[in-house]
């Protein structure tokens, strides 16, 4: 649309003027030190009034056990190790053993120490067969008599997750002298105040990956709180270190932890963020099936996209992975519609001018942030790390 006349900032709308130096920061570089952030800036964000922020976390139980003591073709008195998911078997319920495919009906459920003893029918529709220990044994659903009354009827809660935010602060400080000195680079003031900006980021996002959340001096008036990161709230972790041949992930491999565990819960659309180990992993995999292209609408942040049936990863690679060196055959996966980041109301970024004491010949600003991490579910994100080899 054309514009005629002067231009100033009151002709520019909300939407196009950042709001605060976060929101400045990563639209101006969008993939320098904090392309989370970037994304996250995008988004979600989303103020709290308490420096504890909490969220529920619910999900459907998965109601898979496994047999705690073996059992011949004739027992009616099961065990399953206790487990989470023993309160959902009630009179009424079927059991189904995926080792030898015989359907059981349970009766009475008597729930107990390491196991809970289940008196069932045995082969329901089919031979009863004799089963291994520990075999899995899942819930396929209930099955009544004609005429019988309700079953028990079994509830589950969602849980109390929380996360803190976190105070940073660089400052910035110059003598009056070199404010008022003609210096060929230009000015020193400006110049320390962008390279604090990209400093004052960069220690967010670093924190948002290796963040621990604790609080020191919680009982005083003036605690030190620390967020939670990335690394410390994922549990779905898949360290190919520990794998038949050691750092090494194949091609086969990784398609399967993309459809089994990457993309089993959540979107079918990632982020991944990866060292330079991983990415040239990546494409050594696909460079018969796979053609890196730039992700159109990627709020100008580079990526590259892996396509599969499960899913589509959008992968980044870090600029901190690149600077931390244990983080190269490292990949974070997020799911980013369950990331959200956290302010504290009226303290998301911005530059606080002239906090200098009064009798100080010179100028101190500061760029002040107090901010975390939210993950409203876990099994959506995924950790890969030691991934050295695809062959």
């Amino acid at each position: 649309m054309a514009i005629l006349g002067l231009r100033g900032t009151g002709t520019f709308t909300t939407d196009f003027r950042p709001t605060n130096y976060r929101s400045l920061y990563t639209l101006l570089e969008p993939n320098g030190a904090a392309p989370l952030q970037a994304l996250l800036a995008m988004t979600s964000g989303e103020a709290t009034d308490d420096p504890q922020f909490n969220h529920f976390r619910d999900e459907l139980p998965d109601r898979v056990l496994n047999l705690h003591a073996a059992i011949n073709n004739s027992a009616t008195s099961i065990t399953v190790t206790n487990h989470a998911d023993v309160p959902f078997i009630t009179a009424g319920t079927i059991l189904h053993s995926t080792s030898t495919g015989e359907n059981m009906l349970v009766t009475a459920n008597t729930a107990g120490g390491a196991a809970a003893t289940l008196t069932v029918v045995r082969g329901i529709g089919s031979t009863a067969t004799a089963t291994l220990i520990n075999k899995e044994i899942v819930i396929v659903g209930s099955a009544q008599a004609e005429g019988s009354g309700s079953p028990d009827a079994v509830s589950f809660d969602p849980t109390v997750q929380h996360n803190l935010t976190q105070i940073f602060k660089t400052p910035v400080n110059i003598t009056r002298t070199l404010k008022n000195t003609n210096l060929r680079t230009g000015d020193k003031e400006q110049e320390q105040l962008t390279k604090a900006l990209k400093m004052h980021m960069g220690d967010i996002e670093r924190a948002m990956f290796f963040g621990k959340k604790h609080t020191i001096n919680g009982s005083t008036s003036t605690p030190t709180r620390f967020t939670g990161g990335l690394f410390e709230t994922i549990t779905n972790v898949t360290d190919a270190a520990s794998n038949a041949t050691a750092n090494r992930i194949t091609e086969k491999e990784f398609d399967r932890l993309l459809v089994e565990d990457i993309f089993a819960y959540g979107s079918t659309e990632k982020i991944a963020f990866c060292g330079a180990g991983v990415a040239s992993n990546m494409q050594e995999i696909a460079k018969n099936r796979w053609q890196p292209t730039q992700v159109d609408g990627s709020y100008g942040v580079n990526m590259s996209r892996y396509s599969t049936f499960a899913g589509d990863l959008n992968v980044i690679l870090h600029p901190m992975f690149r600077q931390i060196p244990s983080l190269k055959n490292s990949m974070v996966v997020l799911d980013l519609p369950n990331v959200k980041y956290r302010y504290l109301a009226n303290s998301d970024t911005q530059l606080e001018r002239d906090i200098q004491n009064r009798d100080t010949d010179g100028s101190k600003h500061q760029y002040l942030t107090e901010c975390g991490l939210e993950l409203t579910q876990s099994k959506v994100h995924h950790v890969v790390k030691n991934w050295l080899t695809v062959s």
